[in-house]
């Protein structure tokens, strides 16, 4: 895949709670969990470096209290950090201004929170207008706007409703709107599906990837649900006391885990979910083979086809080139547990 340039880094921030945060990391001091404890802080957030990449679906998640939460509010700057350096389009967010910095905030980042937060005296045209109608734009301009994103993410025919009239999906779906309506560069979720049903969850996560395959955004999604991730992240960071313990794409998190928790995080979970074609082809055309499929496609989702099928399909990139083949033996040997090991 090309590398796509940095959007977002982030570089040794820490959030440090207590006394006198600043002295404990004073001289570039790193104090580790015990110190932070002994000397009565809180290391929400502990010498954390990340780099999202343009256009990437990047996840943090961890255990309730791990620190995910305080990460995406220290990138938003929603939180002050206690050290670091955040850089959003080269720029250190750290050193903007609180008039610069609101800017930014209005017209090139949109952040989703759990709890949806809409007005309930607006209906939902309102409500996804509201940010531009902040912004100062006028009446007709940002209702036109509100009208494409409302389309967008399938609430035609429902721009006069209130909140109390809509779903708990149909919500999450104006607050959704009303943060894209900005076209934010960067687009920041902090578990937004978590408070809906299963079912209901899936939807979302659905029409969350198709808006994404729409629109390309940056975005910085936190979940707790493993399963959420493997499904919409490109890559996955692991928080655990504050700390990002490993950052890596959903199939190598599984097949080659860089500590305990990691693999305990990750042990229950199918390798057919996240092995891809491009894990367990082997190398070169198959002769008569019945047909093409992607190196990114994961296992589960052509186990069928693949099975089905009297030959070997071959594996292509993403420009097209035949890479090797993939058997109806190696589909198996993943949706047994044998397959796809790092």
């Amino acid at each position: 895949m090309h590398q796509q340039p940095v959007k977002l880094g982030c570089h040794n921030v820490w959030k440090l709670y207590g006394p006198h945060p600043e002295r404990l990391l004073a001289g570039g001091a790193a104090p580790d969990l015990d110190a932070i404890r002994a000397s009565g802080h809180v290391g929400a957030v502990r010498n954390v470096s990340i780099d999202v990449r343009q256009g990437e679906i990047f996840v943090i998640m961890g255990l309730s209290g791990s620190g995910k939460s305080t990460l995406v509010r220290c990138l938003s700057r929603l939180v002050e950090p206690t050290a670091g350096e955040i850089l959003f389009n080269g720029k250190d967010l750290l050193q903007a201004r609180p008039k610069e910095l609101i800017d930014i905030r209005r017209h090139k980042m949109g952040m989703v929170f759990q709890h949806f937060a809409l007005l309930p005296h607006l209906n939902v045209l309102q409500n996804v207008a509201f940010p531009l109608q902040v912004q100062g734009i006028g009446r007709a301009a940002r209702e036109a706007r509100a009208e494409e994103v409302i389309a967008l993410v399938g609430l035609e025919g429902r721009e006069a409703y209130f909140p109390r009239q809509l779903s708990g999906g149909q919500q999450q779906r104006v607050g959704i709107a009303r943060s894209l309506v900005v076209e934010p560069e960067l687009w920041f979720l902090d578990e937004p599906f978590s408070a809906l049903d299963p079912l209901i969850r899936r939807e979302m996560q659905d029409e969350f990837l198709r808006v994404q395959q729409l629109l390309h955004k940056t975005i910085v999604f936190i979940t707790h649900d493993f399963d959420e991730a493997i499904r919409i992240a490109d890559r996955i960071a692991i928080m655990k006391d504050g700390e990002v313990i490993q950052v890596a794409t959903p199939e190598e998190l599984v097949l080659n885990p860089a500590a305990d928790y990691v693999a305990e995080f990750t042990r229950y979970v199918s390798r057919a979910k996240v092995v891809t074609l491009g894990r367990i082809a082997v190398p070169g055309a198959a002769e008569g083979a019945a047909g093409t499929l992607p190196e990114t496609v994961r296992v589960e989702a052509v186990a069928n086809e693949v099975e089905a099928a009297a030959a070997p399909f071959n594996v292509i990139d993403e420009d097209g080139v035949v890479i090797g083949h993939v058997t109806r033996q190696a589909v198996i040997d993943v949706l047994v547990g044998r397959g796809g090991r790092g």
